[in-house]
């Protein structure tokens, strides 16, 4: 599981930062990827990846601000165009249905995939055996999204050299044993399968948050994650601005990383007036409050441990 960032840049694109794209690469989970937000031209962006458009299932937008949707129309119809013929998904707020279905109408662009478009509200927005998908409302100009990804606890590994020392052979039984399954051997034995199980592997959790003030909410989205996506528009001396804008600093989003007991944070959505020169300070602003805090930059890759 890792993320990949398309675009870190707030606003506007700038030469150096696209606006705000997250790819969540799930290939080894589930052969998919899913992508957070969609700025204008993130589709040029995967360009310079290895991404497969037609591998992205899901899509989940924060909000409808221009700057995190409006490369959406486009990558919908290259995805068509590049032979994607597999159901597509897409999470966002109230809008994004009108937004979508206008924009694909007006341009008269034919989708040859089924296009599912969910308006959400607060709750679990997505589930199935492998993930748990929730969202909740941040502190924004408009309606502004957070996401937590949770990834449900994998089964124990069999332990095959316990079974062959119980004179359990290797077969068709020990996909029942690992399925936990009350069994009765042809020597009248009955042995349950969970103990022959390592324990279970805790899942991972991801958290994805929109464009946002400091709130309780991002709190209660970022607890106890592996990792943390969170805004950092302005330096930590740009709190009232910061404020006035409904954004974060790079000090306000480390605090919210520490009090949430998270294991790492990515600082993105830098705003342009930061250049190249400034952007180890912003970072060491964070570190100085959570030292395991990376600024990431347009196509850094970041393993979700």
């Amino acid at each position: 599981m890792e993320l990949l960032f398309l675009g870190t840049g707030a606003g506007v694109p700038a030469k150096s930062r696209n606006v705000t794209s997250i790819a969540l690469k799930l290939l080894e989970e589930r052969n998919a990827i899913w992508l957070f937000d969609c700025g204008e031209a993130t589709q040029h962006q995967i360009l310079h990846t290895s991404l497969k458009p037609r591998k992205i299932e899901k899509i989940f937008i924060t909000h409808l601000h221009g700057d995190h949707i409006f490369g959406l129309p486009g990558f919908l119809g290259s995805r068509s165009f590049q032979g994607g013929i597999s159901t597509l998904d897409i999470y966002g707020p109230p809008g994004i249905k009108a937004f979508v279905e206008t924009a694909l109408s007006v341009s008269e662009t034919h989708l040859q995939y089924a296009l599912n478009i969910h308006e959400i509200h607060q709750g679990i927005v997505f589930e199935d055996e492998q993930f748990t998908v929730e969202a909740q409302l941040l502190e924004h100009a408009i309606p502004s999204f957070g996401y937590r990804i949770i990834e449900k606890d994998k089964q124990g590994t069999l332990d095959a050299e316990k079974l062959k020392c119980d004179g359990i052979q290797p077969g068709p039984i020990y996909s029942r044993i690992k399925n936990g399954e009350t069994i009765v051997l042809d020597d009248g034995r009955v042995i349950h399968g969970y103990e022959y199980l390592g324990p279970a592997k805790k899942g991972k959790i991801v958290t994805i948050l929109g464009d946002t003030r400091h709130c309780e909410a991002a709190l209660e989205l970022a607890k106890d994650a592996n990792i943390v996506v969170h805004e950092a528009t302005f330096n930590e001396e740009s709190e009232q601005m910061a404020f006035n804008y409904f954004h974060s600093t790079t000090a306000q989003a480390a605090n919210t990383a520490k009090q949430a007991n998270a294991k790492c944070l990515c600082l993105t959505h830098i705003s342009s007036r930061y250049g190249k020169e400034e952007w180890k300070k912003l970072e060491e602003e964070a570190k100085q409050i959570f030292a395991q805090t990376i600024l990431v930059h347009d196509f850094m890759e970041v393993d979700i441990h």
